[in-house]
């Protein structure tokens, strides 16, 4: 093998890969396309950084998704849809995205074979439709390449590169499972192949499922804010809590169990079987108890994939691949109170029979609604979220020479769609809710009935609810009654129509000069439909307006790559490659963006590279045409006395100039915020609207690097990298904590207009949040990679392979003017993310070995004391106080074995010394202080492969 392949097999990112490039020295080495270059190129080394993944070393990891393999890269930031978010309302929730570089999921470009994957209405693609076991290889382009592939190349590439033939059948099966027996995960997938002498065809099915992890099953996440503190976080309880409309008293119904519901009320018609509500425990609910801490997710796809050989050099190639996901989220039951819709308010009604305050209790003279709190944790909210992907692709190539040079040519076409349903129970009709609390009275037959004696309501019209009875007072028929069954269609299209020319128009003392071009027609539509009834706003589902849009897009391309020098004296290489592209979309205009990078080989072990490059994302469909939709937001309000910023006494005046001045406090659904973690809003926001003024977001990329590989020491690769982006003009959905945070921190008056405080609480009652082109985001590191594969001995042949990314800033500017804050080292951004691999085979056997090290991270101090805060008055992106967490790592083994018949059994442990998950302030998952993200358990698992 030559020392350029091997400089980037071994050393552009991914090391010990040699295998997946290697060719015999006697045999001609052929022209190849690597990811983020159009032209065919003998040398595989690239101006821009590389990784690759083997489907060998996917296999290692123990893990059955490409999400879940891609989310370990030293590259990658916290997933921005968690596993563990249950109650995330958005449709790519179940699914699995890839945040490289922590600059968001949607400013990653996807291609599948180097063609664009499906992405949701909002520009995000759901990396777990693509199943690993028809996975050749997987190259990740870390550099900006808009030049080439066009919009969302901003982050970086991923291009997923399938099995291109297979002779005869593979079988493999896989399980596994946590200690705790829970988390089970299951892939069986099953392809064959057959080749004639021009054709080729490959079949293959998978199935892939990965189990729940329920919060209560483990003392660290059943409580919401973890078991020291076993009676915060708690929320509304399943027994009723009254209110006359003044608000002149607040009484619960005495019962008995405590904070999981399992008690039994009291006669809730008797105005004596009540307490004052007091905010303690008995009186709320854990609703972890019913949550997922991970979701469920289940993945079926069929896959075929056939070439025929043409005369003239041509060929035909095609492949169709349909994937079905579903994915479960389940929540605690719904924290139900009379204004749950503002615009549809249900009050107990005095004439209610079961009303203690009612005329059939204290009589027509005295009688008056109520007010009242109650979660329904008889039935507890279920989505069910099916998402069907369809790809389908033809493309039609040929080579040829022009003046004895080599070209080549390719015309094809692209399909992509996903279509998803979801179905969620749990949430309640208001409209019979209203009927349910009206009047009722009891009848001659001494049954409780809707309506008054002189005009009553058919049983099978109306089932009157005893709601403040809590859940001993329910019945199967009123809970039907009451509950709303909620769903909701989604999908986008992509079709895309290509053609691509490149070869060499002539040669010079270095080498051949290198071109390519294309034109590009791309149509992109996409819709998200709430049901009628949600958008209606009569449900307590979040109230929701549809989303349709559509836009097209025309592109050409060119690109030229030019050998200055070769094999003189400081100069064993230098070539430049520049690229253009030109893309002109139907709802906002034009945009040009150019690329211009450089490869320098001093001596011929050592490589210099570097890339200048800009980049673009256009806004999606969701971002311009997106409906918008009710939330109820867990934030922070910084003029929270507390946990907030008012600490500084700009904030503090700013907060009182608004209403919420000294001693303020922020109010959850049961009383104060009680920690830096913040809480779910008692109202509803708004979030997601469209924004039809926007424009693309646009980035500078600049990389410069080497690659090492010292011929006095065979087998080392060694690679630094350093990489610098700035995004401007960026396209974001706002959170609720920044917008409040823009406003009285910041003091930026388009988001104090955003917001509206109660002119008497000083509580925040509506808050609108959607996308925007806002400020400016950049990134700035190091990556660094090692690798050597040791030479073989009698013990076996090992190698270390090693993927290390610094993060030195992480910059988030809210507006063009505003102070940059910086992110890197706070929670969810380590500045530090490291995998080490020992790799050792020996005949038959083989195993490796791996660890993940994360950083040391600052996060929000639970408790403003020594215990929760080990920096009071530090200085953080949210202001002052924040708790240092230290480094953690993860350490996996996988251990195989050949058989004589074609087999292979491969059995492995991840988080081998069972490394104990830690509480955080501000965690990914919707049901405990634990991020779902890192592992909860040792995880032990067993896989089979057979060839046949």
């Amino acid at each position: 093998m030559s020392r350029s392949i091997r400089a980037i097999c071994l050393g552009g990112m991914t090391l010990s890969m040699g295998a997946a490039f290697a060719q015999d020295a006697a045999q001609p080495l052929q022209r190849v396309e690597v990811t983020g270059s159009r032209i065919r190129q003998v040398d595989l080394e690239t101006a821009q950084p590389i990784q690759v993944m083997t489907s060998e070393q996917i296999q290692k990891t123990g893990l059955v998704t490409v999400g879940d393999v891609l989310n370990q890269l030293s590259s990658a930031g916290s997933p921005d849809f968690s596993k563990g978010g249950s109650l995330t309302s958005n449709r790519e929730n179940g699914g699995q995205y890839i945040n490289l570089r922590n600059l968001g999921s949607n400013r990653l470009l996807v291609l599948v074979d180097g063609k664009r994957w499906t992405q949701s209405v909002d520009g995000y693609t759901d990396m777990s439709t693509v199943p690993a076991s028809m996975i050749e290889r997987i190259e990740v382009l870390k550099d900006g390449a808009s030049s080439i592939y066009g919009s969302d190349a901003i982050a970086g590439v991923v291009n997923i590169i399938l099995k291109k033939r297979l002779e005869g059948g593979n079988l493999s099966v896989y399980l596994g499972q946590n200690e705790k027996a829970d988390g089970k995960s299951k892939d069986f997938s099953l392809s064959f192949g057959a080749n004639g002498e021009k054709t080729s065809l490959m079949f293959g099915l998978s199935h892939t499922e990965q189990g729940v992890v329920w919060a209560k099953t483990r003392d660290i996440t059943k409580y919401p804010r973890g078991p020291k503190y076993q009676n915060e976080g708690l929320g509304v309880g399943p027994w009723g809590e009254i209110l006359p409309l003044d608000f002149s008293f607040d009484k619960v119904l005495n019962h008995t169990g405590g904070p999981l519901g399992d008690g039994v009320g009291q006669d809730s018609r008797n105005p004596a079987n009540y307490h004052d509500w007091d905010g303690g425990p008995l009186d709320n609910f854990n609703s972890a108890s019913q949550m997922m801490f991970a979701m469920p997710t289940r993945l079926d796809t069929i896959f075929t994939k056939g070439t025929v050989e043409l005369p003239y050099g041509m060929q035909f190639q095609t492949t169709a691949m349909y994937s079905q996901r579903k994915s479960v989220a389940q929540v605690a039951g719904y924290p139900l109170n009379s204004e749950s819709q503002p615009a549809f308010p249900v009050y107990i009604d005095k004439d209610s029979y079961y009303n203690p305050y009612g005329s059939s209790v204290v009589g027509a003279a005295t009688a008056q609604d109520l007010y009242f709190y109650r979660r329904t944790i008889e039935v507890p909210r279920v989505t069910e979220n099916r998402n069907n992907t369809l790809h389908i692709d033809a493309t039609l190539s040929g080579d040829f020479e022009f003046r004895s040079l080599p070209w080549n040519w390719d015309i094809g076409y692209n399909h992509s769609a996903v279509k998803g349903s979801l179905l969620g129970t749990g949430n309640v009709n208001l409209l019979n809710l209203k009927k349910a609390l009206g009047p009722s009275f009891l009848n001659a037959s001494g049954v409780v009935q809707c309506g008054t004696a002189a005009n009553p309501i058919a049983l099978a019209e109306c089932q009157p609810w005893n709601i403040i009875g809590g859940p001993s007072a329910s019945t199967p028929a009123i809970m039907n009654y009451v509950m709303a069954t909620g769903q909701a269609t989604y999908g986008s299209t992509t079709n895309s129509a290509t053609a691509n020319l490149a070869g060499e128009i002539f040669t010079l003392p270095a080498g051949a000069i290198g071109v390519a071009a294309g034109i590009e027609h791309r149509e992109v539509k996409g819709y998200d439909l709430p049901g009628q009834f949600e958008q209606s706003g009569y449900s307590t589902d979040l109230a929701g307006n549809p989303t349709r849009g559509r836009y097209t897009v025309r592109e050409a391309y060119a690109e030229l790559n030019v050998p200055l020098l070769k094999g003189v004296p400081l100069a064993d290489l230098l070539s430049v490659n520049l690229a253009t592209r030109h893309s002109d979309y139907s709802n906002f205009g034009v945009t040009n963006n150019s690329k211009a990078s450089f490869m320098w080989k001093p001596i011929k072990d050592l490589l210099v590279r570097g890339t200048w490059a800009e980049g673009f994302r256009a806004p999606a469909v969701g971002d311009t045409f997106g409906g918008g939709q009710q939330t109820f937001d867990t934030y922070v309000d910084p003029c929270d006395s507390l946990y907030g910023a008012t600490s500084d006494p700009a904030v503090a005046q700013r907060c009182a100039a608004a209403g919420a001045g000294a001693g303020f406090r922020q109010l959850a659904q049961t009383g104060p915020i009680t920690s830096g973690a913040g809480d779910q809003s008692p109202y509803p926001f708004v979030a997601g609207a469209g924004n039809t003024a926007l424009t693309p977001e646009t980035a500078i990329t600049k990389t410069v690097g080497f690659v090492y590989s010292p011929s006095y020491v065979p087998g080392l690769t060694v690679a630094l990298d350093w990489f610098n982006v700035k995004i401007t003009n960026q396209i974001t959905a706002i959170s609720a904590t920044e917008v409040a945070e823009y406003c009285y921190v910041d003091n930026l008056a388009p988001y104090c207009a955003a917001l509206k405080r109660d002119p008497a609480t000083g509580q925040i009652i509506s808050l609108n949040r959607g996308n925007a082109n806002k400020g400016a985001l950049m990134t700035e590191g190091l990556d660094l990679s090692v690798g050597y594969r040791l030479p073989r001995t009698q013990y076996g042949q090992f190698g270390i392979r090693s993927e290390t990314s610094y993060v030195d800033k992480l910059r988030d500017q809210a507006t063009t003017g505003a102070e940059w804050t910086d992110y890197a080292g706070q929670y969810f951004y380590n500045r530090v993310k490291s995998n080490l691999s020992l790799d050792w085979s020996l005949g038959d056997w083989s195993a490796t070995w791996t660890t993940r090290f994360y950083s040391g991270v600052k996060d929000r101090c639970y408790k403003v004391n020594a215990d929760e805060c080990s920096n009071i008055g530090g200085e953080a992106s949210w202001g002052k106080n924040f708790n240092k967490l230290g480094s953690t790592s993860y350490s996996d083994l996988s251990v195989g074995y050949k058989t004589a018949w074609k087999g292979q059994i491969m059995v492995g442990v991840n988080n081998v010394f069972d490394k104990k998950p830690r509480l955080i302030t501000t965690p990914a998952a919707s049901s405990s202080r634990v991020d779902a993200d890192y592992p909860i358990d040792r995880f032990f698992y067993v896989r089979y492969n057979q060839a046949f």
